[in-house]
Order: C-alpha cells, then sequence, then structure tokens
C-alpha cells in the first residue's frame, strides 16, 4: 500500500544542507522536490542582483506555485519544498498549502551553526556552480531574520543537528 502525499518542508540557515537533503527526501517513489533556487535562476535570469530582488521574486512564485503543489499532493504526489522555511510566514505558506491538500506534512529543521553554514557557502560559492553567489554580508543580513521553528505553529518537526 502507498502512503500518503506528504508535504516536505525545510528549514535551515544558507549552505545548512537544505538542498542536499531535498535530494535524498526525492529519491523516494511518487516524490518530486521543488526548487526555489533553480526556479528563481531559470524564471528571473538576470533579475536576481540582491537580497530585494529575491524577496519580491520569491513573493511571486510562491503566489505562483501555490496551486500546482496543490494539485501535485491532492494527484498522490510527495512533494519536497527545497523553500526557504526560515520564517513563519515562510512556513504559514507551506502550512496552509498542506492543510489546503489535507495532507501530511514533515518540517525537517536543519540546526546547524553559523561557522558550518559559513564554511559551507565559501566552498559552494568557490566551485561556481551555484545559481546564486551569497556574499557574507549578504549570510549576515539574511541569517538575521531566520527564526527557528516554534512548535505552537503546528508543525510536525524533525531536527538534524
Amino acid at each position: 500500500m502507498m502512503s500518503p502525499p506528504t508535504l516536505h518542508i525545510l528549514c535551515g540557515k544558507i549552505a545548512s544542507g537544505k538542498s542536499t537533503l531535498a535530494s535524498q527526501l526525492a529519491a523516494a517513489p511518487h516524490t518530486v522536490v521543488l526548487s526555489e533556487d533553480t526556479l528563481l535562476a531559470t524564471l528571473y535570469e538576470g533579475e536576481m542582483k540582491d537580497v530585494s530582488d529575491y524577496v519580491r521574486n520569491s513573493a511571486r512564485l510562491r503566489a505562483g506555485l501555490t496551486n500546482h503543489v496543490l494539485n501535485l499532493l491532492r494527484a498522490g504526489t510527495t512533494v519536497v519544498m527545497d523553500f526557504a522555511a526560515n520564517t513563519p510566514d515562510q512556513r504559514a505558506w507551506m502550512m496552509e498549502i498542506a492543510k489546503d491538500a489535507k495532507c501530511p506534512h514533515l518540517l525537517h529543521y536543519l540546526d546547524v551553526p553559523d561557522d558550518v553554514c559559513r564554511a559551507r557557502l565559501k566552498a559552494r560559492n568557490d566551485t561556481g556552480d551555484p545559481p546564486f553567489t551569497v556574499t557574507d554580508e549578504q549570510f549576515d543580513w539574511i541569517t538575521a531574520h531566520f527564526l527557528a521553528p516554534d512548535p505552537a505553529e503546528g508543525f510536525t518537526i524533525k531536527s538534524y543537528p
């Protein structure tokens, strides 16, 4: 018997391992990954110059994807959202999708120290391969807005130290 479709939500700072975990989760049958970085790089190529561009285009992307994610879940496909779920508002959007789809969810919280994330970020930036490079200043700004998930938000949380 096939398990019900699940919405996997990833929460962690930049370079905490969210995309790596998303790839691992995608190995399960009937599972797709939606990668915010890949979609933004493809849809808004040339428009992603700073954090304000990310904020604006990410909001547009979320609005456009909501019904698509709902349709995937309702069709029996598990969805891994490789999107930032790093603030209560971002997580609330994903919780609303899970509720509307009447499907289980699992919030994967990657609790990785800043120094480890910075080292991974430098290594990733040095490859020249990521869709976006992130400076130390951008890391600091984005990390300042990071809020760990609170059980009061209603999520089923799996933590990774």
